[in-house]
């Protein structure tokens, strides 16, 4: 019998102490290219040594099983520390909902990407009054959406304080704090009393999770029998062969870039949504469609699907040559120790991402939109 995974020890008040030393005090006052360039010279020091500890001098030509399995073991580390140092990143490029999305010809981005939320609502079946939990909430923009979509109440739960506190300043300013609620903790790990939601989901972030079974696992007891839990899961397709070098390097270049400590295939994500319990009604590759614009567009200078000024400004701050911008803007103000050392180090890493998410996507080696609907037996 195999042995049960052990979730990494928690401190909640080391956390909290440092999400301060990095950002301040009132850290909602800043957003974006500023709040990324603003953060304490030390913190920030400190944050990219335990990021890239797990990745610096090693390939995968070269890493180790116990490099293999200290990500693992510390996946809440890594994964806490990554969203450390991107979230400002990711606001300031992509909006206040960190995922991909499938696009129709004429839609923008934003629309694009709030239907994509729509969509996985409308499949789960929610409706006004439902107590619905987020997983791995980020800052808080799919629920704002799903929120006013619905109707429904939502809880976010997150590993990252800095996160946490942006989403519940997002939900307070726009009106929303009755409705959406977000909080600190581990999803190998939750906090709720069993059977607490009728409803649960996650968009593009139970990938961070060091083996599926063990937050399936946890979702599923939180669940309220006969209740639904939808999932947007990042996985590596049946073409993904571990043994052929491009494949891992494409694999390798995406866990790096997003703080995911083991990317696993689709048959794993099945099969772990069935160990724990669950009962899948629905299962689909939304990347798999053949869609006439394809969902990694604004990673690639594509800007002949722009629709409006603003999915310019987006789509050149996330294209090749905006990261490139970023990149060299970000190395100059670092050189001018008007950024934080290591700022740079941080863009690179989600350039590597960038390229090997496209390059992953059409070789038909990646998905970031496997959708599973999953219910609990009554």
């Amino acid at each position: 019998m195999a042995t049960a995974f052990v979730p990494q020890k928690q401190d909640r008040a080391r956390d909290a102490q440092f999400k301060t030393a990095l950002h301040g005090k009132n850290s909602t006052s800043k957003t974006g290219f500023v709040a990324a360039i603003s953060k304490n010279a030390d913190a920030q020091k400190a944050a990219v040594a335990e990021y890239f500890k797990h990745w610096d001098n090693k390939r995968p030509s070269t890493e180790t099983e116990d490099d293999k399995k200290t990500r693992l073991e510390e996946y809440a580390t890594l994964t806490k520390h990554y969203y450390n140092l991107v979230t400002d990143f990711y606001e300031y490029g992509w909006g206040t909902s960190f995922h991909f999305s499938r696009f129709y010809k004429g839609e923008a981005f934003r629309q694009s990407i709030a239907r994509h939320e729509h969509y996985l609502a409308l499949k789960m079946g929610l409706t006004a009054g439902m107590k619905v939990l987020d997983v791995g909430c980020g800052v808080g923009g799919p629920a704002q959406e799903i929120c006013r979509f619905t109707d429904c109440n939502i809880t976010g739960l997150n590993n990252n304080d800095y996160q946490v506190e942006r989403a519940n300043h997002y939900a307070n300013s726009l009106g929303l704090a009755d409705k959406l609620n977000f909080v600190k903790g581990d999803f190998m790990q939750m906090d709720f009393e069993p059977e607490t939601f009728d409803a649960v989901y996650a968009i593009e972030a139970t990938v961070h999770a060091p083996v599926l079974d063990g937050v399936y696992g946890e979702i599923y007891k939180v669940l309220k029998p006969g209740g639904t839990f939808g999932v947007y899961e990042w996985v590596m397709t049946d073409k993904y062969d571990e043994s052929i070098p491009l494949h891992r390097e494409v694999c390798y270049g995406i866990e790096i870039g997003d703080g995911i400590p083991k990317m696993y295939k689709t048959e794993i994500a099945e099969q772990a949504l069935k160990n724990v319990g669950f009962e899948i009604v629905h299962q689909e590759d939304l990347a798999a469609r053949n869609d006439d614009i394809p969902w990694y567009y604004p990673l690639s200078p594509e800007f002949k699907y722009c629709r409006s000024i603003g999915d310019l400004v987006t789509i050149f701050r996330t294209s090749w040559l905006g990261r490139q911008v970023t990149m060299k803007a970000v190395g100059l103000l670092e050189k001018l120790h008007l950024a934080p050392a290591g700022s740079q180090k941080v863009t690179e890493a989600l350039e590597e991402a960038a390229v090997n998410l496209v390059l992953g996507a059409k070789l038909g080696l990646f998905t970031p939109m496997m959708l599973f609907i999953a219910k609990k037996p009554l």
